[in-house]
C-alpha cells in the first residue's frame, strides 16, 4: 500500500512538472524602474504590484506562465517588433500605457483594465489653489503620456520638464526642488500617503484608459485578453486585486460599462501637418542645447587649464591630486556624473552647509557643471601634451630674461601649448553638443531629450522626427568642424 501511494504521489508531481514545463510563457514587458504601484520590488527580491498581479491572472487565464521582461518604458513598443521567443521580445506590453491614437495605429490594443484621472500635486504649502498659479511656471512630469501631452497643449507658457522614474519625481516635489507634477491617478493615491507634505490643490483633469498591446497579427491573443479582462471585471477579480493597493473607485465603474460597446472608441485624427510643430519644439530644444554648450565648455577649458598646469609645474602635493582628478572623471560616466551632482551633491551636502543653496542648483547649472567637471578632466591632457610639447629652452629664456616663474608660464609657455591644442580642443567642443544629451536625465529637455519626447506620441512619424533632429544636430556641429580645419590650415601655414 505504501509502495503504491507513494508511486501515486510521484507520478502526480512529475505530471504536474511536465504539466507546467509544457506551459507557453506569457512574456509581458514592463519597466520595473516606473515603481509603485505597478511593479514593486521589494528590499528581497520579491515582486508585487497591480499589474504585476494583473499579468498574473492574465497568464493563468490564458493557461500559460506569467514571465516579465523588463525593459525602458519610453521604448517597450519596440519589443513587440522582436519575435517573443528572442531576447527581450514579449507577447505583450503592460505597464501603465494609455490608450493613444499612435500606438493604436501600430499596435493590438485590449479592452481597458483601468481608468484614471490626473492630479496636480503639490506641497501644502506652494501656495498653489488653481490652475492659472501653475501655467506659467515648471512641472514635472512622465514624458510620454497623456499627462505630458494634456500639459503642452494647454498651457503654452508653461515649462515642462519631464522624468521616467515617479518616486524620483514625487521626491522632488516632497523636498521642494520641484513644484508641482501632473500624475495619473494611480501614482498619486500610492504616494501621497508616502508623503504627507503633498496634496491635490485642484480639480482633478479626466484622464483616459490603460490597456494592453500586442502585435497586430496576435489576433487570437488579443481576444483571449479581451475575454479574460472582462471575465476579470465581471467576477470582481480585478476589484480585489486594486482594493488591494488602494486604487479601487467610483471610475472603474466605466470598465464594466464599456464591454457593450465598440472598442477601442474612434480615434481623432490628424488635422493639421505636425512638422511645422515639430520644427518648433526641436528648435528650442536646439537653442537651449547651445546654451549648454556654450556655457559649459569654456569653464571646462578653464578647469582643465589649471589642472594642467598643476600636473606639468606644480610640486608632488598638486600634481598628484590632479592626477587623481584627472583619472576619476575619465573612468567614469557622465551619466553618472550629472545623476551624483543633481540627486547626491545638491540635496544631500550643500542642503548641509545651507538649505537654500538648492534653490540655486537648478537642473541647468547642474547641467553646465557636470558637462564642465566631465570635459574639464579631458582638455587637462590636451593642454598638459601642449605645454609638454613646448622646448625647455623657452622656460629657460623667460628666467634668463627676469621673468618669474609664473610669469613665464603664463606669458611664454601657456600661450604656445593653446596654439597648439586648438584642433583636438575643437574636436571635443563638437562632441560637447552631443553629450549634451546626457543631460536630460536630470530633465534637461535639451535636443535629444525633446526628439524622445516628441517621438513618444508620434511614432508614425519617426522618420521625420529622426532627419530633423539629425539635422539640427548637423548644423550646430558643422560650423565648428569648418573652424577646426581652418585652424589647422592656419597652424601649417605658421609652421
Amino acid at each position: 500500500m505504501r509502495f503504491g501511494f507513494g508511486l501515486a504521489m510521484l507520478l502526480t508531481i512529475l505530471t504536474t512538472t511536465v504539466a507546467q514545463e509544457a506551459k507557453k510563457p506569457f512574456r509581458w514587458g514592463t519597466d520595473p524602474a516606473g515603481g509603485a504601484p505597478f511593479v514593486i520590488q521589494s528590499a528581497d527580491g520579491k515582486l508585487a504590484g497591480f499589474e504585476y498581479e494583473l499579468a498574473e491572472y492574465l497568464a493563468t487565464k490564458l493557461g500559460r506562465i506569467s514571465t516579465m521582461i523588463d525593459g525602458d518604458w519610453g521604448r517597450m513598443p519596440e519589443q513587440l517588433n522582436k519575435s517573443a521567443d528572442v531576447d527581450k521580445g514579449v507577447d505583450v506590453i503592460l505597464n501603465g500605457y494609455e490608450l493613444s491614437p499612435d500606438k493604436v495605429a501600430l499596435y493590438g490594443v485590449t479592452r481597458a483594465y483601468y481608468a484614471f484621472d490626473m492630479l496636480l500635486v503639490t506641497r501644502k504649502d506652494s501656495g498653489i489653489t488653481q490652475w492659472s498659479d501653475v501655467a506659467d511656471k515648471q512641472v514635472v512630469v512622465l514624458g510620454g503620456t497623456t499627462a505630458e501631452d494634456h500639459l503642452r497643449k494647454t498651457y503654452e507658457q508653461m515649462t515642462i520638464s519631464t522624468n521616467t522614474d515617479v518616486a524620483t519625481v514625487f521626491k522632488l516635489i516632497n523636498d521642494g526642488r520641484a513644484l508641482a507634477t501632473l500624475q495619473d491617478s494611480p501614482a498619486c493615491l500610492y504616494y501621497l500617503k508616502e508623503y504627507p507634505n503633498l496634496h491635490v490643490p485642484v480639480t482633478p483633469v479626466r484622464g483616459g484608459y490603460y490597456v494592453i498591446y500586442y502585435r497586430k497579427a496576435d489576433v487570437e491573443l488579443g481576444a483571449q485578453l479581451d475575454a479574460a479582462i472582462a471575465d476579470g471585471l465581471r467576477d470582481g477579480t480585478l476589484r480585489r486585486i486594486y482594493e488591494k493597493y488602494g486604487l479601487w473607485n467610483t471610475k472603474q465603474d466605466e470598465l464594466t460599462d464599456l464591454l457593450d460597446r465598440p472598442w477601442p472608441p474612434e480615434q481623432t485624427g490628424r488635422t493639421e501637418n505636425p512638422l511645422p510643430y515639430f520644427l518648433r519644439e526641436l528648435g528650442r530644444a536646439a537653442l537651449l542645447t547651445i546654451q549648454l554648450a556654450l556655457t559649459s565648455f569654456p569653464l571646462a577649458m578653464l578647469i582643465g587649464l589649471l589642472v594642467a598646469m598643476g600636473r606639468v609645474y606644480g610640486p608632488w602635493w598638486v600634481r598628484v591630486p590632479c592626477g587623481v582628478y584627472v583619472e576619476v572623471v575619465r573612468g567614469t560616466p557622465l551619466l553618472l556624473q550629472l545623476y551624483a551632482i543633481y540627486y547626491m551633491v545638491v540635496p544631500v551636502i550643500l542642503v548641509k552647509i545651507h538649505p537654500d543653496l538648492q534653490f540655486y542648483f537648478t537642473t541647468f547649472v547642474c547641467g553646465v557643471l557636470g558637462l564642465a567637471v566631465n570635459y574639464s578632466a579631458y582638455e587637462a591632457e590636451n593642454y598638459r601634451a601642449g605645454l609638454l610639447a613646448i622646448p625647455k629652452g623657452q622656460m629657460e629664456a623667460a628666467l634668463a630674461l627676469g621673468f618669474t616663474r609664473w610669469q613665464a608660464i603664463r606669458t611664454v609657455v601657456v600661450p604656445q601649448a593653446l596654439r597648439l591644442v586648438i584642433p583636438p580642443v575643437t574636436n571635443d567642443f563638437i562632441a560637447l553638443f552631443k553629450d549634451t544629451s546626457a543631460c536630460s536625465i536630470i530633465m534637461i529637455a535639451e535636443l535629444t531629450k525633446r526628439y524622445n519626447d516628441l517621438y513618444n506620441f508620434n511614432r508614425d512619424y519617426i522618420v521625420e522626427l529622426v532627419c530633423l533632429t539629425a539635422g539640427l544636430y548637423l548644423l550646430m556641429s558643422y560650423p565648428l568642424a569648418l573652424l577646426a580645419r581652418l585652424l589647422e590650415r592656419r597652424l601649417r601655414r605658421g609652421e
